[in-house]
């Protein structure tokens, strides 16, 4: 099956797979505006958006990993979000938004498409330090996309790494991941706590989920990352197995990839 991707912004991209058309994590808001995050965490936007709303098209699905971060879903995003046909996210979530069901970790639910029935899949979610309790970050999922026959999409959300992660394998074959990266850190109020994967995580988790294509997203345009495509793909320079496996796609920039037929 292919699939085309079109990185948006942050976490924001435009998926188009089996007739559908999904965006995840929508951000729309132009740089320079300060942003608070909850309980005294503060970053600016300093990217601006590949794609402006009214170049998206009609959107048939919406994936939002959580709805209580800006850099998740932003001003401009909300008005994004409210068009789409379907919203999947947290249950948290789905609490508050309108047209929203939410998963919990593992919990399926099936959308149709003219490829048949997409099966998304919540996956497990840490978007927060191991000393810090999670209201103080809140609920966040992954996804996990499947059409009838073929090779998953693995949506990682903003998560640390941490061992139910290692889970994601054993459940379906993933043939593309997107993993949200960047390091995301507030060293004045948790110190060099981690609240995304960093560099050495990203490396972790692609050895154990062995993708055929990764693609490192949700590391720039805030002042909240402290690593970003650069710093990864140092890093991966020395494990030529997962640079291999490693796309860095760019911004606005539609690319094509191919899930395998597992029949």
């Amino acid at each position: 099956m292919k699939v085309s991707i079109t990185h948006i912004d942050t976490a924001c991209c435009l998926i188009e797979a089996g007739g559908i058309r999904i965006l995840t994590d929508p951000v729309f808001d132009p740089p320079g505006h300060i942003y608070h995050h909850g309980w005294g965490a503060f970053s600016k936007k300093t990217s601006s958006p590949a794609l402006a709303p009214g170049e998206l098209g009609s959107i048939d699905l919406a994936l939002l990993s959580h709805h209580q971060h800006k850099d998740n879903l932003d001003n401009h995003g909300k008005e994004v979000l409210s068009s789409a046909m379907q919203i999947v996210s947290t249950k948290a979530a789905a609490r508050r938004l309108s047209n929203c069901s939410g998963l919990a970790p593992w919990e399926r639910l099936e959308f149709s498409t003219p490829s048949g029935n997409l099966t998304i899949t919540g996956t497990p979610c840490r978007h927060h330090p191991r000393f810090l309790p999670q209201f103080l970050s809140g609920p966040v999922t992954g996804f996990l996309l499947q059409w009838p026959g073929s090779e998953a999409i693995y949506i990682s959300g903003d998560t640390v790494l941490f061992p139910p992660l290692y889970e994601i394998r054993t459940k379906m074959p993933v043939g593309l991941a997107l993993i949200h990266v960047g390091r995301a850190s507030f060293p004045y109020l948790t110190g060099w706590g981690k609240y995304t994967m960093d560099g050495n995580d990203y490396i972790r988790l692609i050895e154990k989920l062995q993708p055929e294509t990764s693609i490192p997203i949700h590391n720039g345009g805030w002042t909240h990352f402290k690593e970003n495509d650069g710093t990864l793909a140092e890093k991966i320079e020395h494990f030529p197995e997962i640079k291999k496996r490693t796309t860095f796609i760019g911004s606005g920039i539609r690319r094509d990839f191919e899930l395998r037929d597992l029949n």
